[in-house]
């Protein structure tokens, strides 16, 4: 007994959350009222994305942070979906760019123009086109760049080479009911999902097979989650056949039992897993509950430590999760939440207590930066690589973002070797005609086009470039 009295030490122990100042809130928004457990929200560290009630279609806002207050109901939107938006992401690697997923089975990727939108934006970079039923997941590769995973109620998963805007992988015969979510773990060489059959299967997405899978991992009908870890372990969220709320941990290389089990209370919200792989903790935002709860996964039993409970009166819509990038490492935030009520976004911050005013570097060991580590096409030969990381020390000043170029191929040209759903794959519906003479005609007429206008543009760039060096030599 006198063993359980002694509280175990962790640097978490304290970790508050704080809603911040009313002003610092996004007020007057119309969050999504669709039946979908998405987090219909995602930030990163320019902007916040907020799916909202659209009529005639699918829409959401994306604003600045420091957009703070009450937001016009003329502000612009991201509207080019004819259904509503189910799930956006905003991509690693390039702050400036956004995923969607959406009722009219289309995944759409977005440029955001680096201040945020003046006018609203309806002409996606590209659109994906391959699921047959509305796209619930989007979830963009955490390592390579541009590759983008989307998973539908035609309970197939896709990805995407958002570069050349292809289906390269089509995993359509692994689930046989609806899937609820999808995570890369840390390099991405591997995914795991949940679904409504209530197994847990972790996939290796280029050799198109399921490596392990946990029938029943818990036993309740409602929806599950399941999510990677960063040592390879998988964290799982669900109901038991008593419908409580339990959480389990998960040795995906045996996992006839979990690591750990637990029941927390009986409520009937979806637990929406958020995890933090520097500080090893996972934070449960319960849809429709009004708390936070989170806890630190370590080595030592019982695995799953509870930290505490952030309550608030209102309960959540939604729930956005910032990049570690994002955070004010001088006063100790460890995360920030952007919990959506009814009408506003309301950010929420935790913190760790410290005395000290500097840089707590135990707190922020280098975290994954806005770099990717492989190129799609290498990811796709099969190359794996870990995040590129990078200090928090100075704080993380956003750099400049490239354009999202899509260079469409021709896609009966090329059939990528070795996929044993190759003729799925390569040849989405509407490329089945795309090789007529007409075609033909038309896509050399706007090669020439395209040329003629690169021409013209490196020509203005050597003359301003001349025009500079003159000045240059006046201003001498």
């Amino acid at each position: 007994d006198t063993m359980r009295r002694v509280v175990r030490q962790s640097k978490f122990r304290h970790v508050f959350g704080q809603p911040v100042k009313t002003e610092q809130c996004y007020d007057d928004i119309r969050v999504s009222r669709v039946t979908w457990d998405s987090s219909f929200c995602a930030v990163n560290p320019r902007f916040v994305a907020i799916i909202v009630d659209a009529s005639g279609g699918g829409a959401f806002l994306v604003l600045p942070l420091h957009k703070t207050g009450r937001i016009d109901k003329s502000y612009p939107t991201v509207c080019g979906h004819t259904g509503p938006v189910l799930d956006i992401d905003w991509c690693p690697h390039n702050d400036q760019v956004i995923a969607s997923g959406s009722e009219d089975c289309t995944v759409m990727v977005w440029q955001i123009p680096e201040n945020g939108l003046t006018l609203s934006l309806t002409e996606p970079v590209v659109v994906l086109e391959g699921h047959s039923k509305r796209v619930g997941i989007v979830a963009w590769h955490p390592t390579a760049r541009n590759v983008l995973l989307s998973a539908g109620c035609d309970n197939a998963i896709i990805i995407w080479n958002v570069g050349t805007g292809e289906a390269l992988i089509n995993l359509d015969d692994m689930h046989v009911d609806m899937i609820y979510n999808v995570s890369w773990n840390r390099n991405g060489s591997l995914i795991c999902t949940a679904s409504k059959d209530k197994k847990v299967r972790v996939i290796d997405p280029r050799k198109q097979e399921i490596v392990a899978e946990k029938e029943k991992t818990h036993e309740g009908a409602r929806p599950m989650r399941a999510i990677f870890l960063a040592d390879g372990n998988i964290f799982t969220t669900g109901f038991s056949r008593m419908s409580e709320r339990q959480l389990a941990l998960w040795n995906p290389k045996n996992m006839e039992e979990p690591i750990a089990l637990h029941e927390m209370d009986t409520s009937n919200g979806v637990l929406l897993p958020f995890y933090d792989p520097d500080t090893n903790i996972i934070y449960l935002c319960g849809k429709g509950d009004s708390s936070i709860r989170y806890f630190e996964i370590t080595d030592e039993s019982p695995y799953v430590h509870y930290l505490n409970t952030f309550s608030s009166k209102e309960p959540q819509r939604g729930m956005g999760f910032m990049p570690k990038r994002g955070l004010d490492v001088n006063k100790c935030e460890i995360a920030r939440f952007f919990k959506l009520h009814e009408r506003k976004c309301e950010p929420i911050i935790m913190t760790v207590p410290r005395k000290s005013d500097l840089f707590q570097d135990d707190l922020y060991p280098d975290t994954a930066g806005p770099e990717a580590a492989l190129e799609a096409e290498e990811w796709f030969e099969g190359k794996n690589a870990d995040p590129l990381l990078i200090s928090l020390k100075h704080g993380y000043i956003p750099g400049k973002n490239r354009d999202l170029k899509v260079v469409k191929k021709n896609i009966l040209d090329n059939k990528p070797a070795g996929n044993k759903k190759s003729d799925l794959i390569n040849a989405p519906k509407k490329a089945a005609d795309a090789s007529n003479p007409q075609n033909d005609a038309k896509l050399d007429e706007i090669l020439k086009e395209l040329k003629s206008i690169k021409d013209t543009i490196s020509n203005q760039d050597e003359r301003i470039s001349k025009l500079e060096q003159q000045m240059a030599k006046i201003a001498d």
